[in-house]
């Protein structure tokens, strides 16, 4: 088997499983002591890592280590002799990349036995491998299917759990205050309109469109604590420090208005790009993070996370279970739209409602579009979402109409139109420098026209290629045969966004010292 460990579409290095992987095993015991907390993260293991665990669930006795390597298949040797094993076997190296993942964990446990071979008498040492006991138990009731999981139905391997299909939250009159009048008016189409409304006014403000309800407060401070934003003297104060600049977000220094005018930086872009699953991950990590800081317990809040994804969407779970610290949750992770919190009665029979942004967070589904493609998606026909056609001349035709695409498109191009259904603009010097001096990269411009690009620009370019490839095929020229690549692109408008680029890069600033008024040459000549 071959399974690749890397998360798709993971562009921020800290993810959810290294953040796992570093805690203490102190916290580990705890988190391992509720069953929704040890499916959640049973899913975001690779799948080798699932079938050992799902091996050693019901092992009372520990195995031996060697024992797991009977389920790797080794490939054959490069002449095809099956007595032949080849030296370097991907399947060995993924089963050691599984298998460090789980002690990382604390999921495998090793003990260290002398026993005596029966045949030789001699004294050997044998590693046996057990599962952590609390994680055993734990998840043992998790598939049982008891209360522990609020009654909820829920597949462990959710490989083919459907890709969710959310509706474009249409902007109505009175916004969002009306959408649920009571409890029984709190149905499933609704907490779709209410998660992607709550998450698309965060994305709006990111790339500075208007937006009728501005992000809160804690949303603004979580904004610029990762980075994602920042203030215009945080850049200066960064670039004068010629180093990474952190802002105290926990001084209160800095007002709600300030902060309405941060602007998108480097990494604010890149998260722009990324599929929503990986977006609210992104901003779980940090939450995480600033929890530390507020001396939240890490063991309730990621508990709290991970219960969510394993809830039924459209159902109401009472306040009453939860902790202090989840309770204190509540209000921030409905700003970041993963529940709906009425919040408008006692406390006793008060209840919250995951959206489909929570219940979708241990999803192993990637298949999640971009938040522009979701906002675009028709459900009737399931046609795609917007497309791009750039010509030499620098001209832009971009077929969309959600509001979000087009603001993403006026960071680095001057539009000139607007039609139902398309804009048009050029990509000029000005605009792309203003992106240029945004912290946004040439490569992000690039592999964002790229990847939105229209599906004529895609086929011209692999027939183009096709052809290129059998013409150097055909005299022999495997130098340049090897050199070939699709260019989807016109190679014009590539060039000159990376030449626009070296433009601001000629002259690069450093910190140095001036040393002045030397007794003699001696004294300089010694320094």
């Amino acid at each position: 088997m071959s399974d690749s460990l890397t998360e798709p579409g993971e562009l921020f290095r800290t993810t959810i499983n290294e953040y796992l992987e570093n805690l203490p095993e102190a916290v580990h015991t705890q988190l391992y002591q509720s069953p929704e907390t040890c499916l959640a993260i049973f899913r975001l293991l690779p799948s080798l890592a699932k079938f050992y665990i799902m091996t050693l669930l019901f092992q009372d006795s520990p195995v031996r280590s060697s024992d797991l390597s009977r389920w790797i298949k080794q490939p054959l040797s490069a002449g095809g002799n099956p007595d032949v094993i080849s030296h370097r076997n991907p399947n060995r190296m993924y089963q050691s990349e599984s298998i460090h993942r789980l002690k990382a964990l604390n999921l495998l446990k090793e003990n260290k036995k002398q026993i005596t071979n029966p045949t030789t008498g001699r004294s050997i040492q044998v590693i046996a491998i057990h599962l952590n006991k609390s994680f055993r138990d734990s998840f043992r009731r998790a598939i049982a299917g008891t209360k522990s999981l609020e009654d909820t139905d829920v597949d462990m391997d959710s490989t083919n759990t459907p890709t969710p299909v959310l509706e474009e939250p249409h902007h109505t009159g009175g916004g969002l205050s009306n959408l649920f009048e009571d409890d029984e008016k709190i149905t499933i189409p609704s907490l779709d309109k209410y998660c992607l409304t709550k998450w698309e006014s965060i994305l709006h403000f990111m790339v500075g469109s208007d937006t009728r309800e501005t992000p809160s407060f804690d949303v603004l401070r979580l904004l610029r604590f990762s980075h994602l934003m920042e203030l215009p003297s945080d850049r200066q104060k960064r670039e004068d420090l010629d180093a990474d600049y952190d802002p105290d977000f926990e001084t209160g220094r800095v007002s709600y208005d300030s902060l309405k005018k941060m602007l998108i930086t480097q990494n604010g872009f890149q998260f722009l790009l990324q599929p929503i699953n990986s977006q609210i991950w992104a901003f779980l990590l940090q939450y995480l993070k600033i929890s530390e800081t507020r001396h939240m317990n890490p063991v309730e809040v990621l508990n709290f996370i991970f219960m969510l994804g394993s809830l039924e969407l459209g159902e109401g779970y009472p306040i009453s279970t939860l902790s202090q610290t989840q309770i204190l949750m509540l209000k921030d992770l409905a700003d970041y739209g993963l529940i709906y919190d009425p919040g408008n009665k006692q406390n006793k029979e008060r209840k919250y409602y995951p959206t489909r942004l929570a219940t979708s967070l241990t999803s192993e589904s990637t298949s999640f579009n971009t938040p522009a493609a979701v906002m675009n998606k028709e459900i009737d026909n399931g046609t795609s979402e917007s497309s791009l056609i750039i010509e030499t001349n620098f001209k832009l035709y971009c077929y969309t109409t959600s509001p979000l695409q087009i603001a993403i498109l006026n960071l680095f191009v001057h539009l000139k139109a607007r039609f139902q259904n398309m804009v048009t603009g050029a990509i000029t010097r000005e605009s792309v420098r203003s992106a240029l001096l945004n912290g946004i990269t040439a490569d992000q411009i690039i592999n964002y026209l790229q990847s939105h690009a229209h599906a004529g620009m895609v086929k011209m370019a692999e027939e183009k290629l096709a052809k290129s490839m059998e013409y150097e095929t055909s005299i022999g020229n495997t130098a340049a045969l090897a050199r070939l690549k699709l260019e989807v692109l016109p190679p014009t408008v590539v060039d000159q966004i990376k030449l626009w680029q070296l433009e601001l890069d000629r002259i690069q600033a450093f910190k140095g010292y001036l040393y002045t008024e030397f007794a003699n040459d001696m004294e300089f000549e010694r320094l």
